[in-house]
């Protein structure tokens, strides 16, 4: 697949260097830094899509349950393929229980699109500066990770990942969600202002993923300006298909790999299909050293064992 790109002006370096400028001696040394940074890599930046609808049957059969939103981003990719108009992706709201795939849904999406992608988790402690920075006037005060992600990278449109939006706790000074009012609106958020940088930046073209296990404590402005997809876990036959493609991919990703067969055997993956597919990465990495360990070229469910021991340990499993 072949993929296209324009430049795009993020900021303007004008701008940069009037702050710049304008900065007191006494100014916080990282602001003053970061506007040298932004001067020196100038405002334009890539804004990257694919040439011709990408063909998507191994992404579906990859995220078997993001059937929904994978159909919508394709609608999508094939209204700007052929023209020289840029990629236009609703900001999404992928609601489901942990572990089913949502954030490697959304890594996947950027490799769709040929651009990067960010993660900002809104569980931290730090949830309340994480969108839109902290003041400089602040110590210990910095840019936020949309700042972060524009300026610093190279594309005008990645990815970016709000992670765990329902866990963002609002304080009574502050809203930690605050920035998204104007980010998710296209008209709004060509003209956002990070808090510590205090220069317009456009981030129009930015794809929004937000996640979440619960869309109760998310306001309803912020849910209104989402596509919402309600996630399911993957069936027992989608289980078993992402426990054989992360199995390939370890195994094709490794010197190592050469030594053993190029599919699971079918028990194997029964016994796999039990499992998350947050855990089947760490398992089959793990069933590998333990093969190789008892000679073996091949996987068998003994090879799981200790990992899943201390999981069933950990949540009182009782066989």
């Amino acid at each position: 697949m072949f993929a296209v790109a324009a430049y795009k002006s993020v900021y303007a370096v004008e701008d940069v260097e009037r702050k710049l400028k304008g900065l007191q001696p006494e100014a916080h040394d990282q602001l003053r830094h970061t506007y040298a940074q932004m001067i020196e890599a100038g405002g334009q930046r890539l804004a990257i899509k694919p040439a011709e609808l990408p063909d998507m049957g191994a992404l579906h059969q990859e995220l078997p349950n993001f059937e929904e939103p994978l159909e919508d981003i394709r609608r999508s990719v094939a209204l700007a393929a052929d023209s020289r108009d840029a990629i236009e992706i609703t900001p999404m709201l992928l609601l489901g229980e942990p572990g089913i795939g949502k954030t490697h849904f959304a890594r996947r999406v950027a490799e769709l699109l040929g651009t990067s992608w960010a993660l900002a988790p809104m569980n931290a402690l730090t949830a309340g500066w994480i969108l839109s920075g902290s003041s400089s006037q602040w110590k210990g005060a910095r840019p936020g990770k949309v700042f972060e992600t524009l300026v610093q990278g190279e594309f005008a449109n990645p990815v970016v990942v709000i992670d765990e939006i329902d866990k963002a706790a609002s304080a009574a000074q502050y809203d930690p969600l605050g920035a998204l009012y104007s980010l998710l609106e296209f008209d709004t958020a060509r003209h956002f202002t990070d808090e510590f940088a205090e220069i317009p930046i456009d981030c129009s073209a930015v794809v929004w993923v937000a996640t979440a296990n619960d869309a109760s404590g998310i306001p309803e402005p912020i849910l209104n300006r989402l596509n919402v997809y309600e996630i399911e876990p993957p069936d027992e036959a989608g289980l078993r298909a992402i426990a054989a493609r992360l199995y390939s991919a370890i195994r094709d990703g490794h010197d190592w790999g050469a030594e053993f067969p190029a599919c699971l055997d079918d028990d194997v993956l029964d016994f796999l299909a039990q499992f998350k597919p947050r855990e089947l990465r760490r398992l089959i990495t793990g069933a590998f050293g333990a093969a190789k360990l008892d000679g073996r070229r091949t996987l068998r469910r003994q090879d799981f064992i200790p990992h899943t021991a201390k999981r069933h340990a950990r949540i009182g499993f009782v066989q």
